[in-house]
This record gives structure tokens, sequence and C-alpha cells, in this order.
């Protein structure tokens, strides 16, 4: 390589760019001929080339030189790549739906090309000049070689059913991928839920989140232990490198501290997990909210009588525990515009739709009246304790009265102050929605529940506390809004309206939120 001046015409920038098929050696020259770089081309986005130099790798910007060597692209007709990898449950259908969606939006032509069982292409075709604008190329698999993918410079975009593990968020960011946490380099795409599965002949409709973690850790064995006919259980659970399996062991068993027992039957698939339980009368499985087929959901219970059903509701609110955000990871490399505005339009409003009818639960807002919420006063009023006057419930009816709870709400990590995924998705949703004005005119209260654990003086304080901090993370995102035409306020009721039952680990995670009541 030579570098013969100081002034680089061209623009550099230490992130990367989109992946092509072979590195191949090239040599990039600036329009006055006075700076020369060479390298293996690892990718070019229709605005800038990505090489491989010794000095690490490098962003150029194409307006500034000139390409010359056989890994060279043809300027005139470059098209678009775009390598998406991971999770068949999200590349099965949801992604699918959303490239369709976008090429309808935006004038294309989408075409499908399956090569094989776990191989297929989209060509996004301008029907006024017949030119092929891109091809995204899809890898469906796992969630674990969604990632392998990425780290082996192989995709440029991971679909996960689980947040990164701290392993490869390392690699990664060795790598010069950036920090894959970061709101930039992950989002939540859609909700998904875990639900226990049997099959229609199976007379057992509830379970209790310990129990179903006894029953796929091996300790319960038989369906005469959870009201069921006197017959072993046969359990089924996902693929073990799926994002599934993995949500289900943070999800499930963890919480319990236990490990998935090694006489579990593997499935891989999630229609063949619906198909395999549906048919067997004794089986117990583990699916996906959009995957249940034929089987049969169970209802999760506490043994304060509570019970969590898993609804498009009950998942948007998390109210239902076991809720799995379904993730898209990118790296901090420079994509092709039109793959820039594929991400940007699976966070729509439009998009939010098409998650909708590929039968996944979106994220777009909705207000629900306190007429309807009936069950939750009911449950305040049945678990009030010595702690919880009745003056206490007449401020939640009179400070709620006339208002609607957003789906969306706010939730903490297991022992942290940190927002779940899940929650800081939301607050970037709802920033958002504030900046588009869309509740300009309104009232707006971040109310802060807890759960039972110690006194009732000492929980209102925490979700006092928590609500100010949701209210504050969202006021910060909202950089564009006018808050002056909103009336936001915050609030908390503590221990006062539980949504399950406080025994569990599961019940009191569901119980420690932020939610948001509009008028």
């Amino acid at each position: 390589m030579a570098m013969k001046t100081a002034v680089l015409g061209a623009v550099l920038f230490l992130f990367g760019s989109a992946v092509i098929a072979a590195a191949q050696d090239v040599t990039l020259t600036s329009r006055d001929g006075r700076i020369e770089i060479m390298g293996a081309l690892m990718g070019y986005d229709g605005e800038f080339y990505r090489l491989d130099t010794i000095y690490g790798e490098l962003t150029i910007d194409g307006s500034g030189v000139t390409c010359e060597g056989p890994g060279c692209p043809q300027l005139e007709d470059f098209v678009a790549e775009l390598s998406i990898s991971g999770s068949a449950t999200m590349g099965s259908v949801l992604m699918p739906a959303l490239v369709e969606g976008f090429a309808q939006r935006n004038g294309y032509e989408a075409q499908r090309e399956t090569l094989d069982a776990t191989h297929f292409n989209y060509s996004l075709t301008d029907p006024g000049t017949s030119k092929r604008a891109a091809v995204f190329r899809f890898r469906i698999t796992t969630t674990d070689e969604g990632f392998a993918d990425l780290l082996a410079n192989e995709a440029d975009v991971v679909m996960s059913l689980r947040e990164i593990t701290a392993d490869e968020k390392q690699r990664a960011y060795e790598a010069g991928m950036g920090d894959m946490t970061d709101q930039n380099r992950s989002r939540v795409l859609a909700l998904d839920a875990i639900l226990p599965i049997v099959s229609p002949q199976n007379p057992v409709q509830e379970i209790s989140p310990l129990d179903l973690a006894l029953s796929f850790a091996g300790e319960i064995d038989n369906w005469a232990l959870l009201g069921g006919p006197d017959a072993p259980i046969s359990v089924y659970a996902p693929d073990a490198q799926t994002g599934l399996a993995q949500a289900a062991n943070d999800g499930i068993l963890s919480p319990a501290d236990l490990g998935m027992s090694d006489d579990v039957i593997r499935v891989t698939g999630g229609d063949a997990m619906a198909v395999a339980v549906a048919s067997d009368p004794f089986a117990l499985g583990l699916a996906s909210f959009a995957e249940i087929g034929n089987a049969q959901p169970l209802v999760l219970k506490g043994t304060c009588g509570g019970v969590l059903r898993a609804t498009r509701r009950s998942i948007k609110t998390a109210d239902y525990p076991l809720t799995a955000p379904m993730f898209l990871y990118t790296p901090a490399r420079r994509l092709p515009k039109v793959a820039r505005e594929f991400l940007a339009f699976a966070q729509s409003s439009a998009a939010q739709a098409v998650i909708r009818r590929s039968g996944f639960v979106d994220q777009a807002p909705e207000e629900v009246p306190i007429t309807q919420q009936g069950d939750r006063l009911a449950n305040a009023i049945a678990a009030a304790g010595a702690e919880i006057p009745l003056s206490e419930l007449q401020r939640i009816v009179q400070r709620l009265g006339g208002m609607k709870r957003l789906t969306t709400s706010f939730r903490f990590e297991a022992g942290s102050a940190r927002l779940d995924a899940q929650s800081r998705s939301n607050v970037v949703q709802l920033a958002h929605d504030l900046e588009q004005g869309r509740f300009d005119a309104r009232q707006m209260i971040f109310v802060g529940f807890s759960d039972g654990q110690g006194s009732a003086e000492a929980n209102m304080e925490i979700a006092l506390s928590r609500a100010n901090s949701v209210a504050d993370a969202v006021r910060t995102k909202a950089e564009t809004a006018d808050l002056m035409q909103i009336d936001m306020q915050v609030d908390a009721f503590g221990e006062a309206m539980p949504l399950a039952c406080d025994d569990s680990v599961w019940g009191r995670q569901a119980n420690r939120r932020v939610e948001v009541w509009v008028r």
C-alpha cells in the first residue's frame, strides 16, 4: 500500500460495508492520482468500498476514487446485497412477509428463488427498467448458526429469538463489529411467547411455571401429578441450538435453578413440534405463540389462584411471563442504501400491520380502557393485605378512572435497574410516537408497580423511582418532541395491583412493572 499524501480525498470510516462472496485484491486510486490504497475488497454497497488493508478494515467513499483489479464491482450494474441468517421461526414466514411488504411499498417487484431447504433469495426489481436493485439472501437455520455466520463475516443481519450472549458480544466487539447490544445494533422486530402445549386429547388445561420447569427437568414425570391421567409425560423440547430453546431455558428452567432433562425429545421446527405434540396424547411441549398449530396451549396458573393466558395483548404488555422478543442484530458496518431502507421499514407502522397478518405480535401501542380491565381490579381487591388499605384501592380507581392503559409496558432485568430488551425497544417506540405528536394535548401517566416482597412503604418508593426512571428515559429519547404539548406525570401504586402470585420468581417479575396510562 502507498499513501503519497496526508490528505485523503476519500472519506475513511472504521466500520464495514456489505458482505460479498469472496474477497479479491483491488487498488483504489484518488481522482487526482496522488493516493493509492491496496487491499482485499470485502464489500461494496453502491456508495462505499470496504477493504481489508494492512492498516485494518477501512471503508472508503467511492465518489473519490477509481477501482482497478479483478474484484472491482460493475458500477453501472451494481446490485445491492443483504445476507440474513438465523432463526427459522423468523425466516420462514415473518421476514419474507416483510420483504414483500417493503417491495410493494417502494414499487419493487419481489421474486423468491428457493435454493435448498435452508437457503432462498429475494430479488427486488424495478418494473420500469427491469433492473435488479437488490438481492436479499436468506439462510434459515438456528439463532446459534446466525451468530456464527455473523462472526465469520458471512451475514449482515442475524434473526434471533434470544438476546446475544456475553461470549458472542465479546467476540463481535473484538472483530470490530461494535457493541451488539447498542440500540443501533440490536432491535426488536416483533414479539413472540413460549407456550406449553399438549394434545387436544389431554384433559389438563393449566400448569404452574414451577411444575412446567420440574417437568422439563425430569422431576415430574407423570400426568397424575399435574391433575391428569396416570400416564408418563412425554416431554418435547425445541432443538438445543435454537433461540426458542435457549429462551425457554432462560425463562422457565433458570429461575427455578433447574436444567433440561437428558430424556427430552428434541424437535426441529415449530410446525414439527405442534404436529408431534398434537398426535401424542401424553406429550408436553414448548412452542412459539405463532406455531401452536392444532396443539392445545396450557394456561399458566399460580398458587394464589391467578392465571396468565398468552394472548396478543398480554404478550404486548409482557404481562404473560414467558414473552420472547424477536431480534434483528446488525454489526457496525455500512449496509447498502436499500438494506438500510428495509431495516427502517421493518420498524415502521406499515410493518406492524404485516407482522400482525403474519401471525406474530406487533409492537404498535393499543389503548385499553379501564372498563375492560375489571379482572385486574378484582384481583387487586382479592390480593389486598393488611398493608393495602381500602383508601389505596379507591385512589387507583379515582386516579385511573376514565383513562386507558397503553399496551406499551416496561420491566426490568432480574436483580437490576436496567430495562429488559423488550422495554428498551418500547422506550424507542414511545419516544417516536411522542415525536410524531400522537399524544399531543393528552395526559400521560407513568405508573409504577412492585411485587409484594418487603414493606408496602418501601415497595411504593421503589415503584415510584422506577416510574420516574422510565419517564426520564422516554423524555431523553424523544429529542424532537414538543413535550410542552403533553401533560406527562408520574405516579405509583406499589404492590396494590398484582398481575400474578408473589410466591414465585415468575409472578414477582410480572408484578414489577411500569405501565403507561393516557387520557
